[in-house]
């Protein structure tokens, strides 16, 4: 038979001969593969919202553990900083131990970082409470690569970009409740022993909802489909594991330059997102004081309007396949997006910041799919683990970059100066992005073993 079900990392059962008919006949779709992707989605939502957490209410952390801004900035550029390092060693996990591994380890540490910041609660203990940051930021390594995997193992041809997309969605959906709930949690009093009671409610929320997931992770996720579910997945499981090397897989990698003008274009739209994300609550108390609440709401409406985002863009791309012309617009439309943020976030109505928002959040947060799924395009059969995690590095790489420059721009020269940085970094991510070919490989293989 093609494919058994087989531990990963095990030599493939298949012989050379007779393989594509076998392939054919074993494709097969397994129901079980909603429920894999609604629980990545969830831990992975659980992971987002402890990332912005912080930053969604900076001036309210600043006064109840008496640090700078900038520290509180650097609790979200830490899971930046932690990705960097350790997505090689956690992308070589996942090929040689497989997608359980790496949902378990995302899942327990989530969980662990949120109960370690339960004994943070006092103003003293801020190095706890980093510590707890810096565990969430680890969980992410074994979150951020995963989407175009799942969607690859468990999903057909026609519905992998819309996976994809719901695999990304709970990330943003995360992002969304990070930026919703701080601020209605925790009201910006003067008495640090109440200001104390109302984040312990947060923290004893998240890390019991972080428990419950991790549970759910151990009983229901699984490995794989026992059938693969497209012709290009059965290619791959057919493939035997000697000849697989990680390392030479980079290489390849890193030789493709259409792949390596996709890590930078996708690098620079994402870090624009980070920074955007970890100081819209300066920007707005600043031209806007007192809208704690309020500026929460306009970062959930930059997050739910990227949602709907994203969902079409991978609905549109299951139908169209037109990877390169759809990236290309949507990347366009993030910087018309981004330039009329920039110059209506002073005009003194927050009704227009809301709509503006929502707008630069339809395209840049639906572009996160779009680069994820356009990556395993340009480079199977090469793993999705390996190609997605270096889009992730690129765009950590820029987010600390952007972050720490718009942060710095802003204090000196005011929000516009440091919003027209991230207007320039658009502009020229989308002159880059014109000079991406469109080397569809997985759909190729996909063509071919139809026609065979």
């Amino acid at each position: 038979g093609m494919v058994l079900q087989e531990p990963a990392g095990a030599p493939s059962l298949s012989t050379a001969a007779g393989a594509v008919g076998d392939a054919a006949a074993e494709v097969q779709l397994s129901r079980l593969r909603w429920a894999v992707l609604l629980l990545f989605s969830s831990y992975s939502l659980c992971n987002a919202f402890q990332w912005i957490q912080y930053g969604s209410i900076n001036n309210v952390f600043v006064r109840f553990y008496d640090v700078s801004a900038f520290a509180i900035d650097w609790l979200s550029m830490s899971y930046m900083l932690i990705y960097i390092p350790l997505l090689f060693p956690v992308a070589w996990l996942l090929d040689k131990r497989g997608l359980r591994l790496i949902a378990l380890a995302g899942s327990a540490l989530n969980a662990v970082g949120a109960w370690v910041k339960l004994g943070s609660l006092k103003p003293h203990l801020f190095p706890v409470t980093v510590l707890g940051q810096v565990i969430c930021g680890l969980a992410q390594v074994f979150i951020l690569g995963m989407p175009s995997r799942i969607a690859s193992v468990w999903f057909g041809s026609h519905e992998v970009s819309t996976a994809c997309s719901i695999a990304v969605f709970g990330n943003q959906l995360g992002i969304a409740a990070g930026f919703l709930v701080p601020p209605v949690l925790i009201p910006n009093v003067e008495d640090v022993e109440k200001l104390a009671y109302h984040i312990s409610i947060m923290f004893f929320m998240t890390a019991g909802v972080a428990s419950a997931l991790l549970i759910l992770v151990i009983i229901v996720f699984k490995e794989k489909p026992p059938n693969p579910p497209s012709r290009a997945q059965a290619s791959i499981q057919s493939r035997p594991t000697a000849e697989y090397s990680y390392m030479q897989s980079i290489l390849r990698l890193l030789r493709n330059a259409n792949f390596v003008l996709l890590m930078v274009t996708y690098g620079l739209n994402v870090g624009c997102f980070y920074a955007l994300s970890t100081l819209l609550n300066r920007m707005v108390i600043h031209h806007y004081p007192g809208e704690e609440v309020n500026a929460g709401r306009i970062g959930l409406t930059i997050v739910l309007s990227g949602m709907v985002g994203a969902l079409i863009s991978g609905i549109w791309l299951d139908k169209t396949k037109t990877y390169k012309q759809t990236t290309l617009v949507v990347y366009i439309m993030s910087l018309v997006g981004m330039i009329v943020y920039t110059f209506t976030l002073s005009l003194g109505h927050l009704w227009v910041v809301f709509v503006t928002a929502g707008l630069l959040g339809f395209f840049m947060t639906g572009y996160l799919p779009l680069g994820f799924e356009f990556a395993a395009e340009l480079t199977y059969p090469e793993s999705e683990g390996t190609s997605s995690g270096l889009l992730n590095v690129s765009a950590q790489i820029f987010g600390i970059a952007f972050t720490i420059g718009q942060g710095q721009i802003m204090d000196r020269f005011g929000t516009k100066a440091g919003n027209l940085l991230l207007c320039s970094v658009l502009f020229l991510g989308t002159v880059m992005t014109v000079f991406i070919k469109a080397d569809l490989r997985r759909q190729q293989a996909n063509l071919e073993s139809e026609q065979t």
